[in-house]
């Protein structure tokens, strides 16, 4: 029987193509059929279709030139925005490190007052009159400064502006006093000392200062204007000899 169906086979050539053809269709069927794992790798076309879809006028070498271009610049933004935040995030963690002390040391400052104030009731004229006052001074002294020592080594400036410019960012004015020989302006009293940790103000100094006087201006200019009239100056109150 074997042999008649190769007989007929090779009788008919044409059905034994045909009969492979259908074989090779049912496979590619499987083929497509068949789920797709893991192991398989997946192709991205969607940059096929986008090239696809350009116009007849449209060079795809500028399209993409274009689009490596944008992607640049977000990269370079995001990298930008990535730098920007390790650094602020560095500086907050320099921050609370450096002043991670300031609520204790705000407490530690009505120490430092008490103790100027201990000072002042106790006169040094009063001191000398009586051992054991002298005594008392002496010891509120030395605890003073080694409060102070404490405060300098750990970066708490004293700010005692007696005899400087009011500057608002450091100075409380509580009032003004009458004072013409100074320019208005010009603290005249410290009520209370300021201070500050590193770069940030702990307690602005509370301080008086005069008013009535001359501007700051003013005062600098008539200071120049005397320079100016001192002998040897071309001033308005020198003389020049013309006469060579």
């Amino acid at each position: 029987m074997a042999q008649d169906d190769k007989k007929q086979d090779k009788a008919n050539p044409e059905s034994a193509e045909a009969a492979e053809a259908a074989a090779r269709d049912a496979q590619n069927d499987m083929a497509e059929d068949a789920p797709i794992t893991g192991d398989e790798p997946l192709v991205d076309l969607s940059g096929l279709e986008s090239a696809a879809a350009l116009s007849p006028d449209e060079d795809p070498v500028t399209v993409l030139e274009g689009e490596v271009a944008s992607l640049k610049d977000q990269l370079l933004r995001a990298m930008a925005e990535t730098e920007n935040i390790r650094r602020r995030s560095q500086r907050e963690r320099e921050d609370s490190v450096k002043y991670a002390a300031v609520p204790v040391i705000r407490d530690l400052l009505g120490v430092a007052d008490n103790l100027q104030r201990a000072l002042e009731s106790v006169p040094e004229e009063m001191a000398a009159e009586s051992e054991v006052m002298s005594n008392l001074r002496l010891g509120v002294q030395m605890t003073q400064k080694e409060l102070m020592s404490v405060f300098e080594r750990h970066q708490i400036r004293a700010i005692a502006p007696l005899g400087e410019k009011l500057d608002p960012h450091l100075h409380e004015a509580m009032f003004e006093l009458e004072d013409p020989e100074k320019p208005a302006g010009t603290v005249v009293q410290v009520i209370q000392t300021g201070y500050r940790l590193h770069d940030r103000l702990l307690r602005p100094a509370r301080v008086g200062i005069s008013k009535g006087g001359p501007k700051e201006g003013a005062a600098k200019a008539e200071g120049d204007a005397s320079n100016d009239d001192t002998p040897g100056n071309d001033g308005p109150g020198s003389k020049v000899d013309t006469s060579a």
